[in-house]
């Protein structure tokens, strides 16, 4: 007989499923809670101050306070999320004590540019200056110490009114401001220097030098954007040009002239130490679209033309190229300049024949300026060789290359073109639509695997990341930073994600890097420059206030101890500065168990996709601490 079915459960039978029901509830529930409530931590609100940033990266709260050094010091009581990495993936954390706690360096060492020491480089030969060009130490003459702030060290004055101060004590150096009493260089007021904006060739001010120059070129169109300046000074030049979207790449050698690249970085204004001697400038070929030199004394015409054969490289084609002082305006300066009528003359006269010989125009001659514009191609330039033998074409295959690499007596080729009205390597946006414009060196498909595609994700890449970056540091909107290097700048992403704020940021390209990305960085409209950071920079210390590292350091583990890469962005990060490192989690624990013993304070965060990304980002605060004069002897 056929067993009978009912239509109802039983009662056992519904017991049994709202059991189940409930376990199911109950775990979803907990789950749902514990995603939320993650979710609010890695998502705390955005500091005030950086001085919350200190806390959040695992600062002590016993920092000092504000005072008369005008150092921000204000405290925040927020608790840090602490991300646990020695359980998750096995890995042993070191903890600070086990770290090598790394000393401070004499304070003899303050002022320490490790390639460009000057008890080093008298050691070197002096013809064409090569004694001032880079001269790295070796191994056994690296130091492994902190290189230390001066006594009395203040935060600087934020942007815009670094352009024309700066604390006395950061760089206490009177020299500039006697030597160049009457041009108005730097002058002295108290406890701090002010920057008249003057110059050896413009007394009226930059600003109205620069007005002079506009009327000569179009200088407001926004078809100038990315600028050199040859023998700096303290930047004034570079300094008043950005408020007309300008960016110039200032750059002089460390040399009688004590401190003058680090006052320009001190106000907040791009440079570099750097000279015109024998290698190539490091920078790409057809970078600049304007090109200075205001009394640089650089001998353009020596050489074979070599410097201004080396302009030529890097000037963009259609760029020009600015001069005053001597030996432009002879016939009223020459007795000022003590100088010969008739050795001022041959010196003009070979300048002008060396850019004929370039194919150069000479645009205009008017008051104490002198301007040339380079060809935006070279159809005719090859033409006139018939003529001007010297200098020839070079044969080189690569002109961007430029690290330690030495200049050439030959005018560097530029792409072909179809007609004789098509700009070479192909035309530039206005600024600011260039920023994320298509470089042209990408759409030409000059650079291996760099598509249109993934310059487009890219940008959109560092558009998340910044506003990540915004939350987590947050003092981005604030003026807190103003000296940014991005130590792995591939395509610029970072530094036009940052264009909103008040930053200005030196976009570095490792010159092991292949393919070069550098430039079409300058295609964008950034400035950047070639390194290898296994070396130290061409910078003084103290002279940045963010610091991006992204992929650095697995870059670079296999090729020199890291602990000196860290000491060397120690020695150029300013007291109380950033640093953001972005790398696999085992790299950054590495990173983290040196810069423990460093003085730094630093925390783990989570990347911008969420926790189950294997990319962390290890965010960094250099404490503030100061060198201590030694006791006077008895």
């Amino acid at each position: 007989m056929a067993k009978e079915y009912s239509g109802s459960p039983k009662p056992h039978q519904l017991e049994s499923k709202r059991k189940r029901l409930t376990w199911i509830l109950a775990v979803s529930g907990l789950c749902i809670l514990s995603y939320i409530l993650g979710a609010r931590q890695s998502t705390s609100p955005t500091p005030a101050t950086q001085s919350e940033v200190y806390t959040r990266v695992g600062c002590e709260n016993g920092s000092p306070a504000a005072g008369a050094d005008g150092r921000d010091g204000s405290s925040s009581t927020s608790s840090p999320l602490s991300m646990d990495f020695e359980s998750h993936h096995q890995l042993v954390v070191n903890r600070s004590e086990e770290s090598e706690q790394i000393p401070m360096c004499d304070l003899s060492y303050g002022e320490y540019t490790p390639c460009q020491d000057p008890n080093r480089g008298r050691k070197f030969d002096r013809a064409m200056l090569k004694y001032r060009e880079r001269h790295c130490p070796g191994k056994e003459d690296l130091l492994r110490c902190l290189i230390p702030a001066p006594p009395n060290y203040k935060t600087p004055f934020k942007w815009p009114q670094s352009r024309d101060y700066a604390w006395y004590d950061n760089i206490p150096h009177k020299e500039l401001s006697i030597e160049k009493a009457v041009q108005n260089w730097i002058q002295v007021e108290g406890d701090r220097f002010r920057f008249p904006g003057g110059g050896t060739m413009f007394p009226r001010g930059a600003d109205a030098y620069i007005d002079d120059i506009a009327d000569l070129i179009p200088l407001a169109t926004g078809n100038i954007r990315t600028a050199i300046d040859t023998g700096c000074g303290v930047a004034s030049w570079g300094a008043y040009l950005l408020k007309r979207d300008i960016i110039a790449m200032s750059f002089a050698p460390r040399d009688t002239h004590e401190a003058q690249v680090w006052f320009a970085l001190e106000r907040g204004v791009p440079a570099m130490i750097g000279i015109m001697a024998s290698k190539r400038l490091p920078y790409p070929a057809r970078a600049f679209d304007m090109a200075h030199c205001s009394r640089c004394l650089i001998p353009w015409h020596n050489f074979d033309g070599l410097y201004l054969t080396e302009v030529d490289r890097v000037l963009r084609p259609g760029g020009y190229w600015i001069l005053s002082g001597p030996p432009i305006r002879w016939k009223k300066y020459w007795r000022g300049w003590e100088r010969t009528q008739e050795d001022l003359k041959q010196e003009q006269d070979a300048i002008e024949d060396v850019a004929k010989r370039l194919c150069w125009k000479k645009v205009i001659e008017k008051g104490d300026l002198s301007v040339w514009q380079k060809p935006i191609n070279h159809i005719k330039c090859v033409q006139s060789r018939k003529i001007y033998r010297t200098p020839h074409i070079c044969k080189s295959d690569n002109a961007d290359a430029a690290w330690y690499i030495d200049m050439e007596k030959c005018i560097t080729p530029l792409p072909e073109v179809g007609s004789s009205d098509e700009v070479a390597g192909g035309a530039l946006e206005k600024w600011p639509e260039r920023a994320f414009a298509i470089p042209p060196r990408i759409t030409s498909g000059s650079i291996p695997g760099i598509t249109a595609e993934k310059f487009h994700e890219d940008n959109e890449l560092w558009k998340e990341r910044v506003t990540h970056y915004k939350r987590i540091i947050g003092a981005l909107p604030q003026g807190q930073y103003r000296n940014v290097m991005d130590m792995n700048a591939n395509l610029g992403g970072f530094a036009a994600a940052l264009l909103k704020y008040p930053v200005w940021v030196m976009n570095v390209v490792p010159s092991s890097s292949d393919p070069s990305t550098l430039g079409l960085i300058y295609e964008r409209g950034f400035i950047g420059t070639y390194h290898d950071w296994c070396e130290a920079f061409s910078t003084y210390p103290r002279t940045y206030d963010l610091i991006h590292a992204g992929g650095v350091f697995s870059m670079y583990q296999d090729r020199c101890d890291i602990t000196y890469i860290l000491l060397e962005m120690d020695r150029i990060l300013r007291p109380e500065g950033t640093v953001i490192f972005r790398d696999v989690v085992e790299v950054l624990v590495k990173v983290k168990s040196i810069t423990d013993g460093m003085r730094w304070k630093s925390h783990f965060m989570d990347h911008e996709s969420g926790p189950f990304n294997p990319e962390k980002i290890l965010v960094a605060v250099k404490t503030y601490w100061t060198g201590h004069p030694k006791e006077e002897q008895n």
